[in-house]
């Protein structure tokens, strides 16, 4: 077991951690329903944009195919109660039944009690952070699901992002 003052160091050091990403995602949900499930497009766009655009990023449009695939895998995650990439679908199955058929790449988090933390733990994760800050992808999908009430849960939350574009960025 961690002594106190090693403990201390410990949750002190990733307190500095988190606010140091703090300054890279800006506050973007306005005051209101936080619930996730009562974000609206509008303030989801507002919110990932925001994001990339303190990070030097083009704004992206929101591709309601995407978020069908997104959604997917949201409400798949949720059911079984767990985080992961391939639960029986694979991402590039997920997004042509949605009808898309760019390139695409997926962020997912677990846990996350609103749409600023799920950023915020995307932004703390090199391979998620690439993901979000592209500028080989031009549009985006996001959604999120809750385990069943009365369900003993892990994350309880789950979300998926679905970032995509064109095949011809990624061949330069």
């Amino acid at each position: 077991m961690l002594d106190r003052s090693r403990r201390s160091f410990i949750i002190l050091g990733a307190a500095g951690v988190l606010s140091a990403c703090a300054g890279t995602v800006p506050q973007f949900i306005p005051a209101g329903d936080k619930r996730p499930e009562s974000l609206t497009r509008e303030q989801i766009l507002a919110a990932i944009n925001a994001v990339r655009k303190a990070n030097g990023q083009a704004a992206w449009t929101y591709n309601p195919q995407l978020e069908t695939a997104a959604r997917s895998q949201a409400n798949l995650m949720a059911a079984k109660d767990k985080l992961s990439h391939d639960l029986g679908v694979t991402l590039r199955e997920r997004v042509t039944a949605a009808g898309y058929y760019g390139a695409v790449g997926e962020n997912l988090a677990g846990g996350h009690k609103n749409l600023e933390q799920a950023i915020q733990g995307w932004m703390g994760s090199s391979g998620h952070r690439s993901t979000l800050l592209s500028p080989k992808f031009t549009e985006f999908g996001l959604a999120v699901a809750r385990v069943s009430a009365g369900r003993k849960s892990r994350y309880g939350l789950y979300w998926a992002m679905i970032a995509g574009g064109p095949f011809s960025a990624w061949l330069q």
